[in-house]
């Protein structure tokens, strides 16, 4: 009589740790962005900013991804949030962790600001790369110009994230590329219209240590981002609840057609005894993080 070995228990990070990396990651991502910014020298360095910071997402989305789903955007945790992909609770734990990451990572180019002599104003230096609109826009865009692109970036930044992320066809090495490029080729867009971050922590982070004007307009690269997240997360939960219906649909018309290999019937698959089983652990949440899980081998395979 043959005896089931146990498989190992997975251990996935706790809180904290997600937490954590979603902090560091939102961190790392505001200094690249708002330093590079501004001690931007085309001479010394021609990297343009966009680029920069889209690399930096990929970086710690590769660096962070397995712990956390690598998400560093307030966005893209309420797109993941309504795709049904994070629990309720996790995402707004993410969100302050985001926030909190991003307003140390815009602190600590405030301090190195401050020790540049030729830069003899650090508020108006983050200025510079805070974002605005109308007469703090480099195009003088106005708030419904600056809404609609926040908007719309948004939702084709959530919309590339939920499907590299997604399916069994996703590639967990490519994803953070596709990310990182989305986001370069929008910011590099949004810098003309008015700075724009697609990314309301960061924009957040940026506004704490600018000109009082950014705080006032902050809540605009709030809500427009939101809005986008929103759209492409009920968006994606249409397409995967279209694509889990998809395969019921398909089999009715199969049945009738009187193929050959029809007519062979599969052996059963035997079930499993209930001591071969592992149990699962009390407590054990029945709702996972798609994005963490995806990073970590566990999806998408």
């Amino acid at each position: 009589m043959s005896s089931s070995v146990p498989a190992p228990a997975e251990h996935s990070p706790g809180l904290i740790a997600r937490l954590g990396a979603e902090a560091l990651g939102s961190l790392f991502l505001v200094l690249v962005a708002a330093g590079v910014k501004i001690f931007l020298n085309p001479q010394s360095g021609p990297m343009p900013a966009s680029l920069a910071t889209g690399l930096a997402v990929a970086a710690a989305m590769i660096a962070f991804g397995y712990v956390s789903g690598g998400h560093f955007n307030p966005a893209i945790t309420l797109g993941n949030l309504i795709a049904g992909r994070i629990r309720a609770v996790a995402a707004l734990a993410y969100v302050v962790a985001q926030v909190v990451g991003a307003v140390i990572g815009a602190a600590l180019v405030y301090f190195v600001v401050l020790a540049t002599p030729v830069l003899s104003d650090p508020r108006a230096a983050l200025g510079t790369v805070a974002a605005g609109f109308g007469e703090h826009s480099a195009a003088q865009t106005q708030l419904a110009g600056v809404l609609l692109v926040e908007v719309i970036g948004s939702a084709l930044l959530v919309g590339v994230f939920l499907g590299a992320t997604a399916g069994r066809r996703a590639v967990p090495a490519l994803a953070p590329f596709a990310v990182g490029l989305a986001t370069a080729v929008l910011l590099q867009f949004g810098e003309v219209v008015g700075n724009l971050p697609f990314n309301p922590a960061r924009a957040t982070g940026q506004a704490f240590f600018s000109p009082s004007w950014a705080l006032e307009g902050l809540w605009l690269f709030w809500v427009a981002p939101l809005l986008g997240a929103a759209l492409a997360g009920f968006v994606f939960r249409g397409f995967s609840d279209a694509a889990a219906t998809k395969p019921a649909v398909d089999e009715a018309p199969e049945a009738q057609d009187g193929d050959d290999d029809l007519g062979v019937e599969e052996p059963a698959t035997p079930v499993a005894a209930p001591s071969d089983v592992p149990a699962k652990p009390a407590g054990a949440s029945q709702c996972t993080d798609d994005a963490r899980d995806f990073f970590d081998g566990r999806k998408g395979h």
